[in-house]
């Protein structure tokens, strides 16, 4: 059987100790698990990934040699064939609706001008009818426009319309595109968070058949872009992880039998040296902020949590006093290669609208500085455009802050798990015989596009959430603690802002963290490989039946998510809370 969430690579980060402190026994009935004595450390440093046993392959008649190439294959072919599915689902159809629908009316009409302009501009009130009725073919206004969001993730939208044109398909090529790719992103990072294949493929496959991601990959909106580069920044953490402890690892000594042996010296003096996804994760948490600020949160989340692994890696290779050897060796380059890099890479993402004219036909505010800002006390030290963004910057913030403007679909935050209220993007009432409606409906059909993530996996996902800050406290596994970081970066910021106007779609930034959370929950349930056969068995038809009635549950939400005519009493039966009419 292949590995579980309850295998190997759990307490890592924990030093062996002949004697545990006081509060390690009490908080033993709470499930806590004192490290027992170390092996090989190179093994607790970088565990091995597991393969499938030699049972599995017998029992299904395949050869050693086969069952080897087959698991090989799998690191990459199994993520592949899951983000397959996720691409042929996303693509199918994208076109439709064929309407401008919900905040679509913003992102895609300022992704269009911004990839021909530079910056954006103010549209005629009847543009949206005249893109659809003409093919795209509409000219651009001149007039700059006051906009709230930074210009990445409308770039991004702009590339797909630059391909396919100015028209639905052409404005959700993108995000389709890296709605997909974030699928197999998952694949890859649950693979190596759990070294296991099959628990990073459902963890994939999970947020494939997520209702909220797939509407969201399938919408001209900016969050399913954030989500993208979140999970990027955070893959390329993880892989930059396992490149330091790899080094660590190849430094300590070896005794007499080949094991690797714990090393104060070599723990607190060796030298990482160059950390290139680390640089990258900088250039996807800087593009995550040019593409809505809330990534801010993000960034220095991740920063903060690739500093303790650190540390615990310099623990787990001997160090005595591995916090002061990662503030020697390893904080000023943690600093450079991730924060300076997402600034400057922000900064780099106005650049449209820096190099547009101040003489007041370029951006928004790109003449402050020139007019109203020309007696500023710090016009000596900046330039005219940085002074003139930084003005810009502040008008958005307090626009953000200050926004609570009521709003049909809002939510709060504290729903958002349950997910207690959805928000429509679109909604039709065909009647019979036209827009798919059946002409034997007997009235008017439904036809929808909800915002809604897959009910049975987001509840399930509550009693995950549970379960990984169980793992983390009491067990010490770094994993849940990763997954955890990655969910309280994109969840918690909500709670201080519980006035202001936001919504369900939100939670699109953490929906990837919960999907880990679920796939760790689910291999707990089938137990760690020394289990009994009959331990094994029971658990993994639980894990499976539970699987299953998920990817059903995606399937009877399937016409409310991709805006399919059905018959008005259809619609009310899938309408099972009276929060999500």
């Amino acid at each position: 059987m292949t590995s579980t969430a309850s295998s190997t690579d759990t307490r890592q980060d924990q030093p062996p100790h002949e004697q545990q402190p006081s509060w390690h026994q009490r908080l033993r009935r709470f499930g806590y698990q004192a490290p027992g004595p170390g092996g090989d450390v190179r093994d607790r440093l970088v565990p091995p990934y597991t393969e499938p046993s030699a049972r599995l392959w017998a029992t299904f008649g395949v050869p050693p040699v086969l069952g080897g190439r087959i698991t090989r294959w799998s690191a990459w072919g199994g993520p592949l064939l899951v983000t397959l599915l996720a691409g042929v689902l996303r693509f199918w159809n994208l076109g439709s609706p064929k309407a401008v629908i919900f905040d679509e009316t913003y992102y895609a009409k300022d992704a269009w001008a911004l990839v021909h302009r530079g910056f954006e501009v103010n549209w005629d009130k009847n543009a949206n009818d005249l893109i659809l009725s003409s093919g795209g073919n509409v000219p651009i206004p001149t007039d700059a426009a006051y906009v709230v969001h930074p210009p990445v993730g409308k770039y991004v939208i702009g590339l797909g319309e630059l391909m396919f044109g100015f028209d639905p398909f052409g404005w959700r090529f993108m995000t389709a595109l890296l709605g997909t790719l974030s699928v197999l992103m998952l694949c890859r990072i649950g693979r190596r968070l759990f070294r296991s294949t099959f628990l990073g493929c459902l963890a994939g496959a999970l947020m494939a058949v997520d209702g909220l991601h797939f509407v969201m990959s399938r919408t001209a909106l900016l969050d399913g872009v954030l989500m993208f580069f979140v999970v990027a920044a955070f893959g390329c953490l993880v892989v930059d992880r396992d490149r330091a402890r790899e080094k660590l690892a190849a430094a300590l000594p070896v005794d007499s039998d080949g094991r690797a042996r714990p090393d104060a010296d070599v723990a607190e003096t060796t030298r990482i040296g160059f950390r290139p996804w680390r640089l990258a994760a900088g250039l996807m948490l800087g593009l995550a902020i040019g593409t809505k600020w809330n990534g801010l949160y993000v960034t220095a989340a991740f920063c903060v949590m690739a500093v303790l692994w650190d540390v615990g890696s310099r623990r787990v290779a001997g160090a005595h006093r591995p916090r002061l050897a990662v503030l020697k060796r390893d904080l000023g380059w943690a600093f450079l290669s991730t924060v300076p890099v997402a600034v400057v890479t922000y900064f780099a993402s106005w650049i449209g609208w820096i190099l547009s004219p101040a003489d007041g036909t370029g951006g928004y505010y790109r003449d402050w500085a020139v007019k109203d800002g020309r007696n500023s006390d710090w016009s000596w030290l900046f330039p005219d455009w940085w002074r003139s963004l930084w003005h810009y910057e502040n008008q958005v913030y307090d626009f953000h802050v200050g926004l609570s403007s009521p709003h049909t679909y809002e939510s709060n935050p504290w729903s958002w798990i349950v997910t207690g209220r959805p928000v429509s993007y679109f909604y039709e009432s065909p009647a019979p015989g036209t827009d798919g409606c059946p002409a034997d409906a007997g009235g008017k059909c439904a036809r929808e596009v909800l915002a809604i993530g897959t009910p049975l996996l987001w509840w399930v996902a509550g009693f995950a959430l549970l379960y990984v800050l169980w793992r983390w406290l009491f067990r010490r596994d770094w994993r849940a603690g990763a997954i955890a970081c990655g969910i309280a970066a994109g969840y918690a910021p909500w709670f201080f802002y519980q006035e202001r106007t936001i919504f369900f779609f939100y939670a699109i930034v953490f929906l990837p963290f919960l999907c880990l959370a679920v796939a760790m929950l689910l291999g707990a349930l089938v137990g760690p490989p020394r289990s009994s056969d009959t331990r094994r068995v029971a658990g993994a038809t639980a894990a499976g039946v539970l699987t299953l009635l998920i990817v059903w549950n995606f399937i009877y939400f399937w016409p409310i998510y991709t805006g399919t005519s059905i018959p008005i009493d259809d619609w009310r039966a899938r309408m099972w809370l009276d929060t999500w009419v």
